[in-house]
């Protein structure tokens, strides 16, 4: 998870597409939204955190669902679903990604994670394999130490008076059920921020689906980590004298940790590369 507060002011949206269904999935003690648009192989969207599903993957929505069926979901607390008293963790929401594909009777999927997204996408594939085709990983990692010291300074003086007025209040605002449950949702977001925490390298190394990990050259990602998980992954070899591992990574150039959502072109090719 990452700070992302004043730095995204606007996004200029491609073509607006409707859900072809949306609404709650009775998960684990709480409902969780989702919308799904479009026909094909299943991908499921994992956005970042205090986002909602339109400021996340907006731009690249209409793009994947000319072609596959895309699952966009808003985890606890976010956009729609409701703000829960129940304890944050990754394993947690992990489980509840499972149990709205169980409800959408959806076997297995892509899962495509954006900074936070991206760290309970990874806790999906460590606890259930069995669920995915192939991951993306967007901006994140699955260890406190894996940003850089700055990253974690800023998460650890965060207040939610820092937020007020910022797009992502104006996002929740637009679509949460209850608003006045903005100031709990973001207490419960930044007490989590604050816990360390670490998936694990060895859990990291047995990921059995491939994946393709795209970061910003300067997206607050400690870049020597992100190297060893690469390496962890199967990656990092000479595959001119042997074969190309499963998994890849994009390094994008001049793109920060927010900058490189909005590069919709270079992600939209970097997906469907490695997707198909």
């Amino acid at each position: 998870m990452i700070l992302i507060i004043t730095v995204i002011t606007s996004q200029v949206y491609g073509q607006k597409v409707k859900p072809s269904e949306s609404g709650y999935a009775p998960v684990n003690g709480i409902k969780v939204y989702y919308e799904v648009y479009g026909k094909g192989k299943p991908i499921v969207l994992l956005h970042g955190a205090f986002m909602t599903i339109d400021m996340n993957w907006g731009e690249l929505i209409p793009e994947l669902s000319k072609n596959r069926k895309v699952i966009a979901l808003e985890l606890q607390g976010h956009g729609h679903t409701p703000f829960s008293e129940r304890k944050l963790s990754h394993a947690a929401l992990a489980s509840d990604i499972t149990k709205v594909m169980d409800y959408l009777k959806i076997d297995k999927a892509d899962v495509v994670g954006y900074s936070f997204g991206g760290e309970v996408a990874y806790q999906l594939a460590i606890q259930s394999p069995e669920r995915l085709n192939k991951l993306v990983i967007i901006s994140s990692t699955y260890k406190t130490s894996g940003w850089l010291p700055e990253v974690n300074k800023a998460l650890e003086g965060m207040k939610p008076e820092l937020f007020t007025n910022s797009p992502m209040h104006t996002a929740y605002s637009a679509v949460a059920p209850d608003k006045t449950k903005w100031t709990k949702f973001l207490e419960q977001m930044i007490a989590s921020a604050g816990q360390p925490f670490d998936l694990g390298d060895d859990k990291i190394a047995k990921i059995s689906a491939p994946v393709l990990i795209i970061a910003g050259d300067n997206d607050g990602l400690d870049k020597t980590e992100l190297s060893k998980t690469y390496k962890l992954l199967g990656g990092d070899v000479f595959a001119d004298m042997g074969p190309m591992p499963k998994s890849q990574l994009a390094i994008a150039p001049g793109q920060t940790h927010v900058s490189l959502m909005m590069q919709t072109a270079m992600i939209l090719n970097y997906l469907n590369g490695f997707l198909k």
